[in-house]
């Protein structure tokens, strides 16, 4: 199995992952591919910041991973995310997940993506082509905070801005 970091300054790239062929029993591979978009909230979005403290949010993916592979019975869940200033276009993070069938590949992906993006301590900063940025918030929510995500009002797009 591929050692590498789950957070990553240079451009990421699906040649990180262990290759399917490795999983002979897996018939199913589900990707996730988050991108910069050129807008958020009605502003346009010239570039991205990523900033995380390493140690801890690698720490914390791959405990997603394990939790995630054990929950589905999946074979591998990877999860690689980078930091650092992104133009519009570029890859932001990349999730995968090998399985034996579809359904499980689907969910083991989705939540993998999911939970990095509420759980992790990876934090977004928007600059704008009017000159303006700020600090995109409530992308870390702690699972046992009693407050509800504050996504909902933008959820079908959010997925692609991280």
């Amino acid at each position: 199995m591929r050692d590498f970091a789950r957070i990553q300054e240079q451009a990421l790239s699906l040649d990180t992952f262990d290759p399917i062929q490795s999983f002979p029993e897996c018939g199913g591979i589900d990707i996730f591919i988050g991108t910069v978009r050129n807008h958020h909230e009605g502003k346009a979005v010239k570039a991205l910041k990523y900033t995380s403290y390493k140690p801890l949010s690698e720490k914390m993916i791959r405990e997603i991973e394990l939790e995630i592979e054990k929950k589905y019975q999946v074979s591998y869940v990877r999860v690689v995310h980078r930091i650092g200033y992104l133009d519009v276009g570029e890859t932001a993070i990349i999730a995968i997940a090998y399985a034996a069938h579809r359904r499980e590949a689907f969910q083991a992906c989705e939540e993998a993506v999911e939970r990095v993006k509420h759980e992790v301590p990876v934090f977004k900063e928007e600059f704008f082509t009017d000159g303006t940025s700020h600090y995109v918030e409530g992308c870390c929510i702690r699972k046992d905070a009693p407050q509800e995500h504050k996504h909902h009002h933008h959820h079908a797009g959010h997925e692609h801005s991280h």
